[in-house]
Parts: structure tokens; sequence; C-alpha cells
């Protein structure tokens, strides 16, 4: 079977499995204590070396994270049919509006059978915006693998407004722990920031 028209029709299923199988590793230990401790092999020098502060790394990871999972965005979601499809389904939704407050029934059933193709089109721009994420997630699950790792050894604070000055693995949100909120605070950030040079828009 061909490839790209195996990845077409079977992709959606694939990436959502794939990304059941990337959270489930998160509960193997030694999966996640052994891919941790050989990317520390790597970035270690970084922390022991350069001594750069556990925050200020957090921080270039998720930029890297932001920078990577845009480029590939851009290169597996066909952002322009995106645009055209959305604007698209505003004016068939302003035109139903219309209808409906009118009562024109004879124009109502055309839009119908209309919304049938256009509604087709959400579900497979929506299927699209997930294939993505198996690619995305290779790189960035070993990541956090490594965060954990580096986390479990070391004692880091960070000063968050509202919280004040807190352990990097104290929780702050329910039981998501500093490092957790950081890390999304700068990576959505600093996503922003790439996807506007990128000229890319959003997921």
């Amino acid at each position: 079977m061909d490839f790209g028209k195996f990845w077409e029709k079977y992709g959606l299923y694939v990436a959502l499995l794939f990304m059941f199988a990337m959270m489930f590793s998160y509960s193997v230990q030694w999966l996640r204590v052994g891919v941790g401790h050989a990317i520390d092999t790597v970035l270690a020098p970084l922390v022991e070396g350069f001594g750069i502060p556990f925050f200020i790394l957090i921080v270039m990871l998720s930029a890297a994270t932001g920078l990577y999972s845009s480029i590939i965005q851009k290169y597996t979601i066909d952002y322009e049919r995106m645009t055209e499809v959305q604007d698209r389904m505003k004016d068939f939704q302003k035109e139903y509006r219309e209808a409906m407050l009118s009562q024109d029934e004879k124009r109502i059933k055309k839009l119908d059978t209309k919304k049938d193709r256009m509604m087709r089109e959400q579900l497979e721009l929506s299927q699209q915006q997930f294939k993505p994420m198996a690619y995305i997630l290779v790189l960035t699950v070993p990541i956090f693998f490594w965060l954990l790792y580096r986390l479990s050894q070391i004692h880091n604070t960070i000063t968050l407004p509202y919280f004040g000055t807190i352990s990097l693995t104290a929780p702050v949100i329910w039981v998501i722990p500093a490092w957790i909120i950081w890390y999304m605070i700068c990576s959505i950030t600093i996503s922003q920031v790439i996807r506007k040079a990128l000229n890319i828009g959003g997921i």
C-alpha cells in the first residue's frame, strides 16, 4: 500500500495510538529513567559546566519545543486551506442564520445539504491537526523525561507571581508542579512569536 494513501486514511488513528503510548510511557519508571539518563549525558554540561540556572534551562528547552513544533506544523498542516474553510464556514453560518430568521424553508433545505459538506471539511481539518502530534511527541517526551530525571536529583527554586519563591517540584495548580507551569508559560509565549515569524496560524 502506498504510504501517502495509508497515512491519509489511517494517520489520525496512528497518531492517537502513538500519543497514548507516549503518555503511558510516563508510568514506566525504568524507561523514563533510562531515557532521562541517556539524554543527561548530552545536556548535563549545561547544568554542571556552564552553571545555567535550571529555570533558564527550561526557557531554552521550551523555546526549542516551540520552534520544532511550529516548523513541524507548518509543513504538515495546510494553513491556507484551513483559513479558506474557516472563512467559508463563517459566511455559511451567517447565511444560515439569516435563512432561519426569515423562515425561508426552501433556502434552509438547500443550506442543509451544503451544511453536511461543510461539516465534513471541518472534520478533515480537525483530523489533520492531530497528525503532527506524533512527530512532536517523539521530540518532546524525551525532554520531559530528562527534566524529571534531573529534578529528582537536585533542588531548584523559582519565583512566580502570587506564589513567591517555591521549589520547581512543588505543586502550584492542583498537583501540577511549578516547573510544568513555567515550561507551559514559556513555550506558549515563545511559540506565538515563532508562529508570527513563520506566518502560520494557531492550533
